[in-house]
């Protein structure tokens, strides 16, 4: 008998479930995330030879619990948080918000849907979606900084300094003042610590693009052959798609970067908006690349949207066939690129 084993993942704690073909419960267990989590529950599914496991967010708070799994060589499964949510809430008597219910929905929607995805071990493009992702993270940090900066600034000399902050700006701006009260003594200092740490955020971002550059020379990638496609959003494309294999057709994979747009139908009229679904870490890498291409006359993406405005599409709604158009061409690298390190 198959049996599928649901697990519904926590920080602390994670909650299994194992249900055979016909959807009844067949044992259930809580275990203690920790470093022996793995050989506990290989211990306990023990008695179920084929089974398969199915885990509710692989790539979130299941992720290391997944590895692990894969790891030992089991099967796994990953479960759309908002699936198994839905099965819980239509299943009869079970719909209760608790662990046990979550983790016996996991496992159902397993059972029902044998067209998830399969976690595989992670490889190079795990390392690319870190370092993206910390890339993202300190450039969003800067921007808080500098947003608070330029706040400061304006309270203690008119317009502050109009354009983008530098650090070298901020240093010449300050040079220039003579605080002569209490309170713009205290926003001098508050001024020169922010400065200190912008200049610290600069210094990791430097660091960061220097990483995410060997990083992405050492994949092999052919993405960075598109124009608009450097280094930086490259590794957010590679790491963000993860194994690109699992999208059938490029079609598939605009559906999942939301470049894809979206039908909405009533009474016999349907129209296509812009999707708001999506990796949209994916679909902010595409967007950039098609500005890129935009601000360059003669690009082929600038030559693109112009012909499609001739052809009587508004401006937005030729960025929009650009960004499909781009999502195509990076889908086109990934599998070639794919193919090149399995051969």
């Amino acid at each position: 008998m198959n049996v599928i084993i649901g697990v519904d993942p926590h920080k602390a704690t994670h909650h299994v479930v194992a249900v055979g073909d016909d959807e009844d419960e067949l044992a259930q267990v809580s275990v203690r995330a920790c470093r022996t989590q793995t050989a506990r529950l290989m211990s306990w599914a023990e008695p179920f030879p084929s089974r398969t496991w199915a885990i509710e967010g692989a790539d979130g708070l299941g992720y290391l619990l997944s590895q692990q799994l894969v790891a030992a060589g089991e099967r796994v499964v990953d479960v759309p948080a908002t699936l198994a949510a839905r099965t819980r809430v239509l299943s009869s008597g079970r719909s209760n918000k608790n662990d046990p219910n979550d983790a016996r929905a996991v496992a159902l929607t397993a059972l029902r849907h044998r067209d998830l995805r399969e976690v595989q071990p992670v490889g190079h493009s795990e390392v690319l979606r870190l370092l993206a992702k910390q890339n993202k993270d300190i450039g969003d940090q800067r921007t808080r900084l500098v947003g608070r900066m330029h706040a400061l600034l304006v309270d203690m000399a008119p317009g502050g300094i109009a354009k983008e902050i530098n650090a070298s700006d901020v240093d010449t701006f300050l040079a220039r003042l003579s605080p002569a009260s209490p309170v713009e003594q205290i926003r001098f200092e508050l001024a020169v610590e922010l400065l200190d740490d912008i200049r610290r955020l600069d210094t990791q971002l430097k660091t960061s693009h220097k990483r995410i550059r060997t990083a992405v020379i050492a994949s092999s990638t052919s993405l960075t052959d598109v124009f608009g496609i450097g280094p930086v959003l490259a590794a957010m494309l590679i790491g963000y798609s993860g194994d690109i294999t699992r999208f059938r057709t490029r079609d598939h994979y605009a559906a999942y970067n939301g470049t894809a747009p979206a039908e909405f139908s009533s009474g016999g009229r349907v129209v296509h908006r812009v999707s708001t679904r999506g990796n949209r870490q994916l679909n902010h890498a595409i967007h950039m690349a098609a500005i890129c291409q935009m601000r360059h006359p003669g690009s082929d993406g600038r030559i693109y949207v112009d012909r499609k405005v001739a052809e009587g599409k508004t401006k937005r709604e030729a960025i929009r066939s650009l960004k499909r158009h781009i999502s195509n061409t990076v889908y086109r690298h990934l599998v070639a690129d794919a193919r090149t390190r399995t051969n």
